[in-house]
């Protein structure tokens, strides 16, 4: 123990690194430095997970069951666990358990329904103005709770060129795509002239603005953050950037020195935190955990709740623990070390933002607040408002039609008066049988009548 801290606080050289597992301690720096070398040195195996941590049962028998979803960690990151407790939260990120095999009701292998809204293979066109590409299925390192384990890790159901093209010529005649994620996979984990490729057809198409990138590579792997590949990024700006951390230790050096080199490289950085039993469902770990992140110049973006997805319920939460996470962000810290708790709807319904109730009560005049140590106070409510007139407004004139897809907004905006579910007016109509003036709801199918009454 003492070896490792003396490394981490004054290695050779003086650069600070993270400690290494015994059985990597003598590979050269210029080794373990190289993305390359760390991708092919993963482990995936019972008997080379032993040698680097003292296994638990559970442990064996989730890493032994090979059929199930795929397990691969980088020397690196494998490095950052406690060899002696199964409790260490990287550890659990990582290493599969018995408890990934055990069938749980309500779980899915797609519960975000993406499949559904695929209109060409990879691509996942959910909410109106943007997409999410898919463009690999491997990832340096492979999360238990992933919720693409249906295709992630599996080399037989990647992308390539073909589908690439399908992709883009989707959104080339989409115009109402402004944005596009890619994700995966990990996009990072492509060959580079394969991603450039990519984000140059991308810029090339007028109406798309903004390109994100979804990415654990900063985490996983951070030798990948190489000077060539940030020079090839920034080429493409603007260009944002969604990491995925889950606790402050895996904010290492290495991992430090990575996000630096995107933000300077003008690159805006998010992070997206899934709320984990185990791991950090704690709001002491969540407030710790956004304070170095913007520290290290990410805004903590999304605060997930954990999907439904086969494998991975031992890692969920109740909602409840979620908003006493956000009680304990709110008032509590910067406004912009605060993500937003979502939960990523079953069935493909989108993120929906979940959040305590700060407004407590509203009329013409009033609205009534409480704060987050309970204060309750009042904001007077204007009586010379003049409402903001639409025909005179060029961004009101200019905006794009979203058919379909207004929700809420549409019926503020005066699209329609109603939002009625498929087949609502079916379950509602009344009968008009045999003169009879009152006739009771119909749920569901109608009921059969004869001679004025209901068989």
């Amino acid at each position: 123990m003492e070896e490792r801290k003396r490394l981490e606080e004054e290695p050779p050289g003086g650069k600070r690194r993270s400690p290494r597992a015994p059985i990597w301690r003598d590979v050269p720096d210029a080794l373990w430095d190289d993305w390359r070398w760390q991708l092919t040195h993963r482990l995936n195996s019972v008997e080379q997970l032993k040698q680097i941590i003292r296994l638990t049962p559970e442990e064996e028998a989730g890493a032994a069951a090979t059929h199930r979803f795929r397990m691969d960690i980088t020397p690196y990151f494998a490095s950052l666990i406690d060899p002696e407790d199964p409790n260490c939260p990287i550890r659990r990120q990582v290493i599969p358990t018995a408890r990934e095999l055990e069938p749980t009701p309500g779980l899915m292998a797609d519960s975000l329904a993406e499949d559904q809204h695929s209109p060409v293979p990879g691509l996942v066109h959910r909410y109106p103005d943007r997409v999410l590409m898919l463009v690999t299925t491997q990832c340096a390192s492979y999360c238990r709770f992933c919720t693409r384990s249906r295709i992630v890790g599996d080399p037989h159901a990647n992308f390539g060129r073909r589908d690439y093209d399908r992709q883009i010529e989707y959104i080339a005649r989409t115009p109402q795509i402004r944005d596009v994620l890619l994700s995966g996979g990990d996009p990072l984990i492509l060959p580079q002239p394969i991603l450039e490729d990519l984000l140059r057809r991308l810029r090339e198409i007028p109406h798309v603005e903004i390109i994100r990138i979804g990415t654990r590579v900063p985490i996983f792997l951070p030798q990948r953050i190489t000077d060539e590949l940030v020079a090839m990024l920034r080429k493409y700006h603007p260009l944002w950037m969604n990491i995925h951390v889950n606790h402050p230790k895996e904010l290492t050096p290495e991992v430090t020195e990575a996000l630096a080199k995107l933000a300077d490289a003008g690159i805006p950085l998010g992070s997206q935190t899934v709320l984990l039993a185990g791991v950090n469902d704690c709001p002491h770990i969540i407030r710790a955990l956004v304070h170095e992140l913007v520290k290290r110049r990410v805004r903590p973006y999304y605060l997930y709740q954990c999907d439904l997805v086969e494998g991975a319920g031992h890692f969920r939460t109740p909602v409840s623990k979620g908003l006493e996470i956000m009680e304990a962000l709110r008032g509590h810290t910067s406004g912009y070390a605060i993500p937003t708790y979502v939960i990523d709807l079953p069935g493909g319904g989108g993120k929906v933002p979940v959040m305590p109730n700060y407004l407590l009560a509203m009329n013409e005049r009033r609205v009534v607040l409480r704060n987050f140590e309970g204060f309750i106070s009042t904001y007077e409510q204007p009586t010379d408002y003049t409402p903001h007139d639409p025909s005179r407004c060029e961004y009101c004139r200019n905006q794009r039609p979203e058919p379909g897809q207004r929700g809420i907004f549409g019926l503020l905006q005066g699209d329609a008066m109603t939002i009625a579910p498929e087949g609502f007016q079916a379950v509602h109509r009344r009968l008009q049988t045999g003169g009879t003036e009152t006739m009771p709801l119909i749920i569901g199918e109608p009921l059969p009548v004869v001679n004025g009454e209901v068989l």
